[in-house]
């Protein structure tokens, strides 16, 4: 009985997969002009640096967004890009590489704009401060201007259970965030001065982008960790608009001075299927917790 159960369960989850994967395309570009387009880069997902995310990871790979940002700058009939944006945030090395490759699109002469979903915040709030303009909608959580660690100590439970931990190491500070020990006060001190260093690379960015719409002082009231609804934002000056996907695409347009209606090509679309999977990731949840781990 259980294992005609399970065939039957292995049969109908196959049969979704091929529902989803037959259903499934690409968005159709409609176009007038099909010289001008604009490209689409999804950014969705905790930001991560290297590439290779695995099946049904939630993750955002840097190397892999880099490479479209790049194909988006080699193709002539890409006049601008929007960067869809719903991500929590995730490591500050990805958050810069991204930016930097925006920085070059903008350098050849290509509008980036900013398009915020559901969540922008932290590190992916880097992103958008990297773009010529920031769309956000009314309830989008975005903000968190901040730099944090964790470090689970894990030496009184060890303790009760009989564990011990030998290390041998070369320098005093090179088991510095273990999870079997309570950090010393040097460490601390140490830590902490790598944060507030991270946390001073975030202002420069978020005045950099924000050039001419707020002042440096008035991004330190706010460089808190603190996030903020879209509307709040737009008071603050942390976004230009408040406006959705279709909004962003004709401010793209706009600033890439293209006529009538451009094509929209997704240069790095994600199915359903892989949407889908993320759900039930577990990488999210396990990457990370051997070691401690900074984010923006």
């Amino acid at each position: 009985m259980k294992q005609r159960l399970l065939t039957g369960f292995i049969i109908a989850f196959c049969l979704v997969v091929l529902v989803v994967a037959v259903r499934w395309s690409p968005p159709a570009s409609s176009s007038r002009n099909v010289s001008e387009s604009i490209g689409v880069i999804r950014v969705e997902g905790t930001l991560m640096s290297g590439s290779g995310t695995g099946l049904g990871s939630n993750i955002a790979s840097s190397v892999e967004i880099m490479e479209v940002l790049q194909t988006a700058q080699k193709r002539d009939d890409i006049k601008a890009v929007l960067i869809r944006i719903d991500s929590p945030g995730g490591t500050p090395v990805a958050a810069q590489e991204i930016g930097e490759e925006i920085n070059k699109l903008k350098k050849v002469g290509k509008p980036v704009v900013a398009s915020m979903g559901d969540v922008a915040a932290s590190g992916a709030y880097w992103i958008a401060a990297s773009c010529d303009e920031i769309y956000a909608n009314p309830a989008t959580t975005t903000g968190s201007i901040g730099v944090i660690t964790e470090i689970t100590n894990l030496k009184d439970l060890l303790d009760k259970l009989g564990i011990r931990t030998e290390v041998i190491k070369s320098g005093s500070y090179k088991d510095m965030g273990s999870s079997f020990r309570e950090l010393t006060p040097q460490e601390r001190q140490l830590l902490q001065g790598l944060i507030d260093e991270l946390h001073g690379q975030f202002l420069q960015q978020v005045e950099k982008g924000r050039r001419g719409k707020m002042t440096l002082e008035e991004i330190r009231r706010i460089a808190d960790g603190r996030v903020v609804s879209g509307t709040e934002a737009r008071k603050l000056g942390l976004v230009d608009h408040l406006g959705n996907y279709y909004d962003a695409l004709d401010g793209a347009a706009r600033l890439a001075g293209i006529t009538g209606e451009p094509a929209v090509v997704e240069l790095n679309a994600v199915d359903p299927w892989s949407r889908l999977l993320s759900r039930f990731s577990l990488e999210s949840l396990l990457n990370g917790a051997a070691r401690m781990q900074i984010r923006f």
